[in-house]
């Protein structure tokens, strides 16, 4: 079976958003230090790209966690593969992620990340499906809401491929 990939949101249109979120964040964080914990390995093209556009200081920690196993379904079971590096206690938190489709590892994430003391913690999220929300999440920062399509570019992937796609697509198959 062949595949094609049809643009959703140009390199343009994408580049134009997360520099309006890297402005609100530096606004909503100015005088203090945003601590980025990005949800690998989707979230890493999001949080480098978005940690360029943000004007007070930033530091940057990663976090791998599988909610699928051996499936293409979630499973519902949350596992961490990579924890922090670094603790969180009284630290300016905000979490990054590629996309926010069911809400069921983020929420669980978020709950635990909680548990470790941050001063504040806050979600940001590149794409957002909020049609597919089985769990409620509360999202504070959204580049774009999407249609139920499976999308890849700027770090998502179909099959480990189109993660360097500097745009968002969505996969169509023959």
């Amino acid at each position: 079976m062949a595949e094609r990939v049809k643009i959703l949101l140009s390199e343009e249109e994408v580049n134009k958003r997360i520099s309006e979120i890297g402005e609100q964040i530096s606004k909503d964080y100015a005088g203090r230090q945003v601590h980025l914990v990005c949800v690998l390995k989707g979230g890493a093209f999001f949080m480098c790209e978005l940690a360029k556009r943000i004007t007070v200081p930033v530091s940057l920690d990663f976090m791998s966690v599988s909610s699928y196993g051996g499936d293409t379904k979630s499973s519902g079971v949350v596992k961490i593969v990579k924890d922090l590096d670094e603790s969180l206690k009284d630290k300016d938190v905000l979490v990054v992620e590629d996309i926010v489709d069911s809400g069921r590892t983020l929420s669980y994430l978020l709950e635990l990340l909680g548990q470790r003391g941050p001063k504040s913690l806050a979600l940001c999220t590149l794409l957002d499906k909020p049609e597919r929300r089985v769990v409620d999440v509360k999202v504070d920062y959204t580049g774009f809401e999407i249609p139920d399509e499976f999308v890849v570019g700027y770090g998502l992937d179909y099959d480990q491929r189109y993660r360097n796609l500097p745009y968002i697509g969505v996969v169509e198959l023959d």
